[in-house]
């Protein structure tokens, strides 16, 4: 699966239930590198999530990892703390964000 593809997923089943982000509302920022490279911007706001190509708003977290590893954390088969400390993901911002985007990704892995 791609990264596009895995944000598309994340965005219909958090939109088709948004019981983990009812009232919370952040911006994140995933900085891939990889075969997949890119910059993607991930905003929970009114109960619902979006993501876009691109950082165009301040975030209050950002992520930095290789594709694969984005996909591993959002699929539930990366262990976000193990793979901060190895150093597979990096954090910048506010690392309570960090935590409760792990609460959130949690609710939806299948």
């Amino acid at each position: 699966m791609s990264v596009e593809q895995t944000l598309r997923n994340l965005e219909e089943k958090i939109n088709a239930n948004p019981h983990a982000v009812n009232g919370f509302h952040a911006v994140y920022h995933f900085l891939i590198s990889g075969a997949e490279s890119g910059n993607y911007q991930v905003t929970f706001a009114g109960n619902q999530a979006s993501y876009v190509k691109g950082t165009p708003d301040e975030a209050k977290c950002t992520l930095e990892l290789s594709d694969e590893n984005f996909i591993k954390l959002v699929e539930g088969t990366l262990n976000p703390t193990v793979a901060f400390m190895m150093g597979k993901v990096k954090i910048k911002g506010e690392l309570g964000y960090s935590l409760k985007l792990q609460t959130i990704l949690s609710a939806y892995q299948s």
